[in-house]
């Protein structure tokens, strides 16, 4: 039940829940109040003193806004609303006193700042503080920390907000960073001078307020008044984050999260973050084709006329990879089935059944996780195929819930039941009797490694009927960020991607990377970079990356969501679906639109749900047939987390990254 309290801030009188502290209420009201350490995601610390207001008829000194509730104000002496001022004489001055002790030890190094033009502490100097200093001493300095190759730190300008420690304790899971000392010798710290072992790591760049915590690789590149902002999606998995992408003429910068409470909340993973420099190394800038065993390079219409050349008349398989957006998948499935060839998304062969929503998508929204009373995992390990949802289950996990893995055993940053390895410890539970009485919010989360086994539908089967049993939301955890989309467009083939390279003659591979295409068959390679799919390739089609072009992605949870090109493709690339329209005219073929306007009104006739960007479908329930799995072990999918994709392969830091990882996992330790 709300407890709603009435109160008067600045002469305006709002109505507000007694739980709220005095900033949220402030916020509510419209009035701005200054902050450091307060961050309304993490536990409120109540140590920068700048968010101090006047509390009237109350103690004759002002109160931190952001660790005083509504409910503990004292209402008037005849039972008037309590009473706050924000813009007191008593408030100015503590906040120019808060702001000069801040700046005391602040060094004079804005120019050189990589947090200059978006700096908290430079915006509320301005706009809270004074124009003079009365500290004539020494100022102090601290040394600077190693936390790795993603962030970089300059302590000396630290405020002690502790906004990055209370994020990798409570957010990331990781017990590394805290704060030793006191008075002047307080400083941030790490245990043991360690790294920090997270893949989420780099929010705590936009965490802190002053340039103390920067991003190392993009350390002197750019001024932010010198960036031009996109808005789009991520696709480094499955979950869809919202992300805002920063070019400086025609190279990615940066990339930063944009908040968005159904999704990503405002995390990225550190994959999402750091990814871009490899958004520019290996790519595929001109065609090619191969000539007396050569890839060679070769104008755009001789290599379509090799390319169409190739297909006439032949058995043809399309093979969807992981970043393709959906306009292009539908376009390959038109262009591929329109010469009676088969199209398939599931290229690491998971055994995802077409055409029934509930049992590829599921039920659950990914918000369905934080209210969450008890969470059962199946062969997935979340920490590495989707950070910002582990970090959400994890949230779940401080707030009680009950979590339960079926799966090779791994750290998730949080404690959980482990419920054995095998196919055979999922058979046990479902022995189990189980009670709808139970009126518990529970969530059924199943991964791609329980799927892409040759049993995977058996097991599909048996966790769909898990959360019959229990009453439990469904939610399948995708690795790929095409491959819903491409589910939903239609593409797919009775028997998975066995049957659609079976007697095939030539393989249309749009991107995809992570397999290998046995001899014999003629290869046409779409993709971005250099990776495995064009050192295979009889002829090569450069197309643009996710940032290079417009298009639709659905997320694990069936969200459709649109991204925003930030950028154009490097030489002679070009959009994927232009170029697969431009190889339907050359074949006589030609696909019925000239426009991506058009080809996504005709994708919108054939799935209606795509037109709802950014709202989740409700999907009918429909059990899979009950079949009996084997008994193996589950393995996880991802072997290397920074490595899943070729942009990520094509990185330096994520490369950086993942050696620095492979060697924390061969570390020995003393008694060893």
């Amino acid at each position: 039940m709300t407890d709603l309290r009435k109160i008067i801030i600045d002469d305006k009188e709002v109505e507000v829940d007694g739980a709220m502290t005095l900033i949220q209420a402030c916020e509510v009201a419209g009035i701005e109040i200054p902050r450091f350490c307060y961050h309304e995601r993490l536990s409120i610390a109540g140590n920068c003193r700048m968010c101090l207001v006047e509390i009237v008829g109350g103690p004759p000194k002002p109160a931190a806004s952001c660790a005083m509730q509504v409910r503990d104000l004292r209402p008037g002496p005849e039972g008037q609303p309590p009473v706050v001022r924000t813009n007191s004489p008593m408030v100015k001055k503590a906040r120019e006193g808060v702001m000069e002790f801040l700046l005391i030890n602040h060094p004079l190094d804005c120019p050189i700042c990589d947090q200059g033009g978006e700096c908290d502490l430079q915006d509320q100097a301005m706009a809270y503080g004074v124009d003079n200093s009365r500290y004539r001493e020494a100022k102090r300095a601290v040394e600077d920390l190693d936390l790795g190759p993603l962030v970089a730190t300059t302590m000396t300008r630290c405020i002690s907000c502790t906004r990055c420690v209370r994020f990798t304790t409570e957010v990331a899971g990781v017990t590394v960073m805290g704060q030793t000392g006191r008075g002047e010798d307080a400083e941030i710290t790490t245990y043991l001078n360690q790294t920090l072992d997270s893949n989420m790591q780099g929010n705590i760049i936009d965490l802190c307020p002053v340039g103390a915590l920067t991003n190392k690789p993009y350390a002197f590149t750019a001024r932010p008044w010198e960036l031009r902002k996109t808005e789009t999606i991520d696709v480094m998995d499955a979950l869809g984050s919202n992300i805002r992408v920063d070019v400086r003429g025609r190279e990615v910068k940066r990339i930063l999260p944009r908040n968005h409470d159904g999704v990503n909340e405002e995390w990225i993973s550190d994959k999402t973050r750091f990814i871009w420099d490899g958004l520019r190394r290996q790519r595929l800038d001109r065609p090619y084709v191969r000539r007396n065993g050569k890839l060679q390079p070769a104008s755009w219409p001789e290599a379509l006329k090799a390319a169409a050349k190739a297909m006439r008349g032949k058995k043809l398989a399309g093979l969807i990879g992981d970043l393709v957006p959906v306009e292009a998948a539908f376009a390959l499935k038109q262009l591929i089935e329109g010469q009676g060839g088969a199209v398939e998304c599931r290229v690491d062969d998971s055994k995802l059944p077409a055409g029934n929503r509930s049992a590829y998508v599921g039920t659950a929204l990914i918000e369905d996780i934080d209210n969450a009373q008890m969470i059962q995992l199946i062969g997935t390990n979340p920490r590495d195929e989707a950070p910002v949802l582990n970090a959400r289950i994890r949230k779940a996990w401080l707030k009680g819930a009950e979590i339960g893995l079926i799966g090779a055993p791994v750290d998730l940053t949080y404690d959980y039941t482990h419920m054995g390895s095998t196919r055979a410890d999922l058979m046990k539970i479902m022995e189990h009797k189980f009670s709808k009485v139970l009126e518990v919010p529970s969530v059924v989360i199943i991964g791609q490694g329980a799927l892409n086994e040759a049993d995977g539908e058996a097991v599909l089967s048996q966790a769909m009927k898990l959360a019959e049993l229990t009453d439990s939301k469904f939610l399948v955890l995708h690795t790929a960020a095409a491959r819903v989309g491409a589910m939903d467009a239609g593409c797919t083939t009775d028997g998975g991607m066995t049957a659609a390279l079976d007697g095939a003659e030539v393989v249309y591979n749009l991107g995809a990377d992570e397999i290998d295409i046995a001899e014999g068959a003629f290869v046409i390679y779409q993709g971005s970079h250099g990776d495995r799919g064009a050192h295979r390739a009889d002829v090569i089609l450069p197309g643009a990356a996710y940032t290079e072009e417009s298009g639709l992605f659905v997320n694990t949870e069936g969200r459709p969501q649109l991204a925003l090109r930030a950028g154009f493709p490097p030489g002679e690339a070009k959009e994927n679906w232009a170029i697969l329209r431009a190889l339907s005219a050359e074949m006589g073929a030609t696909l019925p639109y000239d426009t991506q306007a058009a080809l996504r009104h005709a994708l919108i006739e054939v799935v209606p749900h795509l037109a709802e960007i950014d709202s989740v479908p409700e999907n009918a329930w429909k059990r899979v047939a009950l079949r009996k799995p084997a008994k193996a072990a589950f393995r996880n999918p991802i072997a290397e987390f920074y490595l899943t994709n070729p942009i990520a392969r094509a990185s330096t830091v994520m490369a950086e990254c993942a050696a620095q990882a492979q060697a924390r996992r061969n570390a020995k330790m003393a008694a060893e």
